[in-house]
Formats: C-alpha cells, structure tokens, sequence
C-alpha cells in the first residue's frame, strides 16, 4: 500500500511539471521555489526537513535538506547527479527518484540554488 501511495504521488508530480531545455550552470532561487514545492516538497517537506506528505511512506526517510552542516559538505555536482540521476546513482537510497527525464538541467540548478539559499542557507564548505 505504501509503494502504490508513493508512486501515485511521484506520477501526479511528473504530470505538473512542464520540461525545459535550458542549459545554465548558475540556478535562480526563485524559480528553484517552484521547482522545489511542485516535486520535491512531497518527500522533503516544504521547508526541507523530510517530512513532506509522502514522506510517511518511505523508509528510508527523505533527507533534512534544512541540514546546513550535512547540506553544505555536499558538492552542487553531487546535488545535480542525486536530482538528475536519482539517489542510488550515488549509493544513496533509490527511493530519491532521477528527475532528470522531467526537469532540465537549467531547472535542476534553479532547486539547487534554492535549497542553498532559502532552505538550508548554506553553501558548499569543501574539505
């Protein structure tokens, strides 16, 4: 019952989000934001901390992206690949769905720059 609550939620967030070609490195936050609340809000939580409405489905449990000390020793390259190729592409969990069929890369940049700079208000801090 959980893996059908959690599917049916990621097909009606792929059904709400138009594709763009778009090719920039540098994201805008504010059209992250609206990137971020049409997919990644249902698993993450509004305000990143992972307890978005499908949230209560997964194990394991969406990422706290509201996390600055865990957020920020992750790379912005690392951050794409885990949107764009999904989280087993890193080892992570392959709950994290691969957006990047649905969203270009110019809008993967667009959420990264807003998770950096309204949810976990960090930056990268390289080791």
């Amino acid at each position: 019952m959980k893996k059908l609550i959690t599917i049916t939620l990621m097909m009606l967030t792929l059904l709400a989000v138009p594709l763009n070609n778009g090719k920039a490195k540098e994201g805008s936050p504010a059209a992250g934001k609206e990137q971020y609340q049409n997919i990644c809000a249902s698993c993450h939580g509004p305000g990143g901390k992972g307890d978005g409405i499908a949230s209560a489905a997964l194990e394991p449990k969406p990422r706290d992206l509201s996390n600055a000390k865990y957020v920020s020793a992750l790379s912005d390259k690392h951050l794409f690949k885990v949107i764009k190729e999904g989280g087993a592409s890193v080892g992570l969990s392959p709950m994290m769905a691969a957006w990047g069929g649905v969203l270009s890369d110019q809008k993967i940049w667009d959420v990264i720059a807003y998770i950096r700079q309204d949810i976990c208000k960090c930056n990268y801090q390289k080791k």
